[in-house]
C-alpha cells in the first residue's frame, strides 16, 4: 500500500509536520495513538521505520511529526520528499492508546513523543467530558513547544484539560514549568485516585518515570509506555 504526501510544513527547527493520504482506500480506520511504518530504499538498503500517527482518524488521510536525524536513515529521506511523491506503508499497528473503561489520565511526553497525544487527546477530549486529561510535555526551548496553540486552545475549549509545557532550558522570560517532566508529576497526580499514566518519549524518560511511579505504589497496570529509540 502507498500513502502520497500531501503537504510538509516545518513546526521547529529540524521538525517537521506531514499531511499524508492513501488513494487507494476511501476511509484508515486505526485507533489514535497507534503507527504507521513507512519503507523506502535509501542508499541501497531497504529502510523501514516506525512512526506515530499525530491526527484522530479523518478519511483516507493521517498526519506524522518527525524530527530530522541528521544520521538517521529514513527522515532525510521523508524530509526532502516532495508534495504528490509515494511512499510504501504498512498499518496502521500497535496497541497504544487510551485503555477502556477511560479514567482521569496523565500524559507525559518528549520531544516528538507528543504525536500519539496529538491525535488521542483531539479524539477523545469531543467525546468525554467526565475525565480529567493532563498533558505534560517536556522540550528545551520555548520554540520546541509543539502544537503550542492546538494545546492551549483544547483548554480553552475544555475545562476537563490541562496543558504543562515545561522547558529544560528556558530563556529568562519564561514563567511556565521548568525541569524535567517526571519533576511534575506528582503534582498533576494530587489527589487523584483512580488514573493512568501515558508516557511517550525517549527511553530515559520513559524509564525514570516509570520507576518513580513505581516508588510512590503505582500499580504498573496503569502505566502505559511508548518508547522512542
Amino acid at each position: 500500500m502507498k500513502a502520497r504526501l500531501l503537504e510538509s510544513r516545518e513546526i521547529a527547527p529540524a521538525v517537521r509536520h506531514f499531511v499524508f493520504d492513501v488513494p487507494e482506500l476511501e476511509t484508515i480506520a486505526f485507533t489514535p495513538g497507534q503507527f504507521v511504518s513507512l519503507h523506502a530504499p535509501v542508499h541501497g538498503q531497504d529502510i523501514t521505520r516506525a512512526y506515530s500517527i499525530a491526527s484522530p482518524p479523518a478519511g483516507n488521510r493521517f498526519e506524522l511529526c518527525l524530527n530530522l536525524v541528521d544520521d538517521g536513515h529514513l527522515s532525510p529521506y521523508l524530509f526532502q520528499m516532495r508534495s504528490g511523491e509515494m511512499i510504501e506503508m504498512q498499518g496502521p499497528l500497535g496497541t497504544f492508546g487510551f485503555r477502556e473503561p477511560t479514567r482521569d489520565s496523565i500524559l507525559v511526553a518528549t520531544g516528538t513523543g507528543i504525536a500519539p497525544f496529538r491525535a488521542m487527546l483531539r479524539y477523545k477530549l469531543l467525546a468525554d467530558v467526565t475525565h480529567q486529561f493532563t498533558l505534560i510535555f517536556g522540550v528545551r526551548h520555548e520554540y520546541g513547544i509543539l502544537y503550542r496553540d492546538e494545546f492551549e486552545e483544547l483548554v480553552r475549549k475544555h475545562s476537563n484539560f490541562r496543558f504543562w509545557p515545561s522547558l529544560t532550558r528556558p530563556e529568562p522570560a519564561w514563567t511556565g514549568r521548568t525541569g524535567r517532566v517526571q519533576s511534575h508529576i506528582l503534582e498533576a497526580i494530587g489527589d487523584l485516585r483512580d488514573f493512568d499514566i501515558y508516557l511517550c518519549g525517549l527511553r530515559i524518560m520513559v524509564d525514570d518515570a516509570r520507576k518513580m511511579l513505581k516508588s510512590i505504589g503505582l500499580d504498573r497496570k496503569h502505566i502505559v509506555s511508548e518508547k522512542y529509540d
